[in-house]
């Protein structure tokens, strides 16, 4: 496929297999999104075909789409039935017509009586019988009130009605799911509600996601479009991760060892090229080079945003303190007599679903809301705020390098073009006026943008929404060196992982505190949610009113979860024990550097070394205080797991 003249990709093959659950992954532009686009048919490709059998349907969500639709959730919902409409016309044609025909051995007699069963069999699937129940379960499952459902669609906002969108698609049960970023207007419950979903899902799961947890939660084969080809491997993202770096290893070897040989034969060309008695062994050399296919090493792509945020200024120890805090729209009460004491160098999440007061309580506090009750900053508290729509609030007429040119002030000015250039902005990118920018380079500016003001009270809603993986990663590093207060709003569990360590809980107009990291949070949730279970069985019982929900269920859903957290934690632990080596290795060749007085000179003569130095054996120390916290949490999960053998 090409659109410019150049491949996006060529000659590639592969198969999806009735039951597999595949993401696709690639850098920005390496044409994942065509690809879904091809297997739908919405495109064509240049050369080659993508062969679907008769009997497989497919469902496609893009990243967006033109919505418009006027009725209600539940009635547009229900238009995913449309299809079961018309196969059971289908089906009653093809009745109507056997029971005619007498040609019982025809070949076109055995047609009908195939597409009767295939057509009969996918009815079952749709669940035909309870068509309204089963939109509203999905319709819950992906964040709607049940009196949500006779509300018209155009009461609710873009990421909403794309939810519905995401409901259709399900409810049509295709061979096929075909995700496009389905993430990207759910929230963490709706998340992991799909995750869920898409695990015992009866059909095949391709997706495409910047959401790492959700990946990994999901898929369990990985497909990568990289420099035009497909590589195939079996696992999830981070399997892949692991797997790739070994691929570009055994390249980089075998890249090397090509390159010996390459040498070896063209000295042997020169050496004979004039010599008669070793003019077809020279042939032969010649022809073996004309026909070697040279090895390219992969680009890793290692650009990206390295940054870290300006040291936080000196602040009083209460950064924020609020005492009945309230804000209503009109009769909607979206927090309600809400007490708040935030102090110096808190890290907090703000997580719930859409349109709970996440949003609404970052503004307060960034100053860009009114309110009724008390609130206020701490001493010497200066507040920096990226908003969810920050990128839209630029100026698109101004270049790139005027966006940050007009706010400076002093000595940062003459550092503008080096922060661009930590930015992936540099050369002419520079000068690119912000309305031809992707959503993800404008996020990448309001963020630049922010370095410009010392702050000690971030506030960021949504800052990964527009970011690649490694970006999001460079972020997150960022962060975690930043000594002042943070508050977070987001949905990406492995983005606020090890980042914060309080967690608000908005179910409007309540706002809940949890002390600790996002997967405790979400671990005591579902513990939670279970007891409760465990308490309406109970009840049921006495009311001697029967339930398919036994208690022995209720336990084995308990184990599952802790078993599937204790899979995280060893994960991480394996990931900070490669990061524990790695800042090792590193300081066991910088301390030879010292213990050689060559290189003692030479070291000594760059601050910079030193630096470096010195970060090596901060980050060593971070992460064997966090391989110790993991391996508690680990212990602590291990017990818990006991007491539901």
């Amino acid at each position: 496929m090409h659109f410019t003249g150049e491949d996006l990709f060529s000659n590639i093959s592969f198969l999806i297999k009735e039951k597999d659950r595949i993401g696709l992954v690639g850098k920005n532009g390496a044409g994942k999104t065509t690809l879904l686009r091809l297997i739908c048919k919405l495109e064509l490709p240049h050369k080659g075909e993508i062969v679907l059998p008769d009997e497989v349907s497919i469902g496609y969500l893009p990243q967006e789409k033109a919505l418009g639709s006027k009725t209600t959730v539940l009635l547009e919902s229900l238009t995913a039935f449309d299809e079961i409409r018309a196969m059971e016309l289908r089906i009653n044609k093809i009745n109507e017509q056997l029971n005619v025909r007498t040609d019982f051995e025809s070949e076109s007699y055995h047609r009908l009586l195939e597409n009767l069963t295939l057509l009969t069999e996918r009815l079952s699937l749709f669940g035909a019988h309870s068509m309204e129940g089963e939109a509203e379960r999905i319709l819950v499952g992906l964040g709607f009130e049940h009196s949500d459902m006779h509300r018209n669609m155009n009461e609710f906002s873009n990421g909403w009605q794309m939810r519905v969108e995401l409901a259709k698609i399900l409810l049509k049960n295709p061979s096929l799911l075909l995700l496009d970023e389905p993430t990207n207007h759910l929230d963490i419950e709706s998340i992991q509600w799909l995750e869920n979903f898409l695990q015992t899902y009866y059909g095949a799961v391709m997706l495409v996601s910047h959401d790492r947890a959700f990946l990994d939660n999901v898929t369990k084969r990985t497909i990568e479009i990289s420099q035009g080809k497909v590589f195939d491997y079996k696992g999830s993202y981070s399997d892949y991760l692991e797997k790739r770096t070994m691929r570009i290893d055994s390249q980089t070897s075998a890249y090397q060892n090509q390159q010996r040989e390459i040498k070896e034969i063209e000295r042997f060309i020169e050496r004979f090229r004039y010599k008669s008695s070793k003019a077809k062994q020279v042939q032969s050399r010649v022809k073996l080079l004309d026909k070697m296919d040279e090895i390219v090493i992969e680009d890793l792509d290692k650009h990206g945003i390295y940054f870290r945020f300006p040291p936080a200024p000196h602040s009083g120890k209460i950064t924020v303190e609020a005492k009945g805090l309230s804000k209503s729209y009109g009769s909607l009460d979206v927090i309600k007599n809400f007490d708040l004491l935030i102090t110096r160098g808190d890290s907090i999440a703000f997580v719930g679903r859409n349109g709970e007061g996440k949003t609404t309580l970052a503004k307060i506090l960034a100053g860009e809301l009114d309110y009724t009750g008390q609130l206020r900053l701490g001493h010497q508290v200066s507040v920096g705020y990226y908003a969810q729509n920050q990128h839209d609030m630029l100026d698109l007429e101004k270049t790139v390098f005027q966006t940050l040119d007009d706010v400076a002030v002093g000595d940062v000015r003459t550092k503008l073009k080096a922060i661009l250039g930590a930015f992936m902005f540099s050369g002419d990118a520079v000068d690119k006026k912000v309305k031809v920018l992707s959503g993800g380079e404008k996020a990448r500016l309001s963020l630049a943008r922010m370095l410009l003001f010392p702050t000690n009270l971030l506030i960021l809603d949504e800052p990964t929404n527009h970011l690649d993986m490694q970006s999001k990663d460079i972020l997150k590093t960022a962060l975690l060196q930043f000594d002042g207060t943070l508050i977070i709003v987001s949905h990406d569990r492995d983005f606020l992982q090890g980042l914060t360590n309080k967690v608000f809980e908005f179910k409007k107009p309540v706002i809940e505190e949890f002390i600790g990291d996002i997967y405790d949070f979400l671990r005591d949730r579902d513990l939670e949610r279970l007891q409760e279970l465990e308490v309406e069985e109970k009840q049921k019982k006495v009311q001697g009113v029967e339930t398919d929900q036994s208690l022995s269920k209720i336990n084995w859903e308990k184990r599952k979860q802790i078993e599937k957290e204790k899979r995280k934690i060893e994960r991480e632990i394996e990931r900070v024990e490669g990061q524990i080596e790695m800042n090792e290795d590193q300081l066991n060749k910088m301390d030879l550097v010292l213990t050689n007085p060559s290189g003692f000179n030479e070291a000594v003569s760059d601050s910079d070394w030193y630096k470096t130095y010195d970060k090596f054996k901060v980050d060593l120390t971070k992460y064997m205080e966090n391989w110790e916290t993991l391996h508690q949490q680990l212990e602590k999960i291990t017990t818990e797991l006991i007491d539901y053998q």
